[in-house]
């Protein structure tokens, strides 16, 4: 059983560390709001007939006034985790993007910290502290063009900060939500929620204009969420919480490794980032401060109720 879940755990990894890759293939075409649209319609169809097979479809109606706001707040948080994600992958490139989503993390510790009361252990404030050395190492090259708002590194970096913080905030809300409904009956109902939102500003026409690579590119990039947290919801039911969750803040490695390999057939998917020594190891100890901060957070929990399940470190979309 451990070696199975750990297997999903890095197939989970793997589907979330690619999707950077295939986002940079289509956001040159589309427009990212369209983009996020027909990840969550696709998502919401395919968990939707899921439910519908199994009569499970969730009904938001007798929830009480504080856990419909609750849910609005995980909805709205969700719906710019994805978006101003899939515009910092624009604006910067996939490594960027996944190191910098990594501060997730980070904003969910401080806002368990303020909100629940939860205190940081020793492994957390040494995960902490990594987690900051290796952003500064991956970024020795460009550190003072973050800081500036005329360059597209700077927007594209701010817009990934803020799309961790978003992700922070709609695990924090969903937290009280499971109690009502299954991780899979809230993904939908946020899933609808976000993509009712996100319809005044979809252009479908846009979709005609997709080459071939862009057109599988998008549909890996719906089907990434349903593989993505099925295989990770398997390996939390098989596997123990805090190794699940220290595997999967390795995604930012294939992230690395995926454009490094592809970079001669789609040039836009290079590694620009990560040219020298210090900014592979920066990019390494992102990974290892992460990891701890899960480590730390996850070892004392326990294992999650059959059909709830916690979200990834790192909040990748």
């Amino acid at each position: 059983m451990r070696n199975l879940a750990f297997g999903l755990a890095l197939v989970a990894a793997l589907s979330w560390g690619l999707l950077p890759l295939a986002l940079r293939l289509v956001v040159p075409s589309m427009d990212i709001g369209t983009i996020t649209w027909c990840r969550f319609v696709f998502a919401a169809v395919c968990v939707g007939l899921f439910l519908a097979q199994r009569r499970q479809l969730p009904d938001p109606r007798p929830l009480a006034a504080r856990l419909r706001l609750l849910l609005l707040v995980s909805i709205v948080g969700i719906t710019l985790n994805y978006t101003l994600f899939a515009l910092g992958v624009r604006l910067t490139s996939p490594a960027t993007a996944q190191i910098v989503t990594q501060l997730a993390n980070l904003f969910l510790l401080l806002g368990g910290l303020l909100v629940f009361r939860e205190r940081f252990s020793g492994v957390q404030w040494l995960g902490v502290g990594v987690l900051v050395t290796g952003l500064g190492l991956f970024f020795n090259r460009r550190l003072l063009s973050l800081f500036d708002g005329r360059t597209p590194l700077g927007w594209g970096v701010a817009a990934l900060t803020l799309g961790a913080l978003a992700w922070a905030a709609y695990v924090l809300a969903q937290k009280r939500l499971l109690r009502e409904w299954s991780s899979s009956q809230l993904l939908w109902l946020l899933y609808v929620g976000g993509a009712l939102l996100l319809t005044p500003v979809v252009h479908l026409q846009e979709l005609r204009g997709l080459t071939a690579v862009q057109g599988y590119a998008l549909l890996f990039c719906g089907c990434n969420t349903l593989v993505a947290y099925g295989a990770y919801a398997e390996a939390m039911k098989l596997g123990e919480v805090a190794r699940i969750s220290a595997t999967i803040t390795i995604s930012p490695l294939f992230t690395l490794l995926g454009g490094a390999l592809t970079a001669s057939r789609w040039p836009a998917l290079a590694v620009a980032e990560a040219p020298g020594l210090l900014a592979l190891l920066g990019a390494c100890a992102v990974v290892a401060g992460s990891a701890l901060c899960a480590l730390g957070s996850a070892a004392a929990r326990t294992r999650p109720l059959r059909g709830q399940v916690r979200n990834p470190a790192g909040g990748v979309p």
